[in-house]
């Protein structure tokens, strides 16, 4: 089952005290997302979630977890990638068993400038090894974090090979003009590819172009609002939303993005152990702290 389309976050991920994921509160909070929080779907275990940073036990078991708890398949893209092919397709089979067919995959990040060859093998491996005609990747385009870049000629490459498997992909470049080839190469919503900008700044623009929505760090707190923006009328009212979506979307961005949003639900959980971070991530400083705190209340204070 495809995911559902809309508003995603990159959720956060809690850690107990030796550095663990502290499961049932990441459960949890992925509830949360879906309720209250907003949210159409969450994708646990990306860059926002600190996946990179996460034991391979850990993520290994996080998809049973959330069966358990009874998630909805279309609810979730758990993000699977890593460096080592067999870990990506290890991940991604866990995530496959336990239900949850729609997975995340940035490139292989540790050999900078592999060929487009090199990365179509890497996703063959993966998609060939797991076998299924259910399973729905969603490509991960992050060139900032993993320094590997995925080109629109490799994108459509993949889709001719593999047809609905290759279902996605998120787009965090931060360019828009990025976000936009890959809708023209892929022809978006319409050719059933969803495309992800990843700042809920772009929503809109993206939506006019094709795009499924956005998968945001910052909608862990934004994506109420968000909503409004989505599913307000072309006019005065959804410019006034969109607005407000920018203004919190930078915001946000004057901050370590994960550390802000877990402090974040540090204060909104009234439980400080989310404030922790997986080496060599760090938690906020006092000052930043204290400049968080005004800001949201500034935009949310009356909520």
């Amino acid at each position: 089952m495809k995911a559902r389309r809309g508003i995603h976050a990159a959720a956060v991920t809690p850690f107990d005290a030796d550095g663990r994921v502290a499961v049932p509160k990441l459960v949890a909070y992925c509830r949360h997302l879906l309720g209250e929080g907003g949210c159409d779907a969450v994708a646990p275990t990306g860059t926002t979630g600190e996946g990179t940073s996460v034991a391979m036990a850990d993520r290994l078991a996080l998809p049973g977890a959330f069966a358990d708890a009874g998630i909805a398949p279309d609810r979730v893209i758990f993000g699977t990638g890593a460096p080592a092919a067999g870990d990506s397709l290890a991940l991604t089979r866990a995530s496959c068993d336990a239900g949850f067919t729609n997975v995340l995959v940035l490139p292989p990040y540790y050999y900078k400038s592999p060929s487009d060859d090199g990365l179509f093998a890497y996703y063959a491996h993966l998609i060939d090894g797991i076998g299924r005609d259910d399973l729905r990747v969603y490509l991960y385009h992050f060139p900032q974090m993993s320094a590997v870049p995925l080109t629109v000629s490799l994108v459509r490459r993949l889709i001719d090979a593999y047809g609905p498997i290759v279902a996605g992909l998120k787009d965090s470049s931060g360019d828009f003009a990025q976000s936009a080839a890959f809708l023209k190469a892929t022809g978006g919503v319409s050719s059933d590819f969803d495309v992800y900008p990843s700042s809920e700044a772009m929503l809109w623009d993206g939506l006019d172009l094709g795009s499924a929505g956005v998968i945001s760090g910052s909608t862990n707190i934004s994506a109420p609002v968000v909503q409004i923006a989505r599913q307000a009328a072309a006019g005065p009212d959804r410019d006034a939303a969109m607005a407000r979506v920018g203004a919190i979307r930078a915001m946000a961005g004057k901050y370590p993005l994960m550390a802000a949003m877990k402090q974040a639900e540090a204060w909104r959980s009234g439980d400080d152990s989310w404030a922790r971070m997986a080496p060599p991530l760090v938690p906020l400083t006092p000052d930043q702290k204290t400049a968080l705190r005004a800001d949201l209340d500034t935009h949310f204070g009356q909520e």
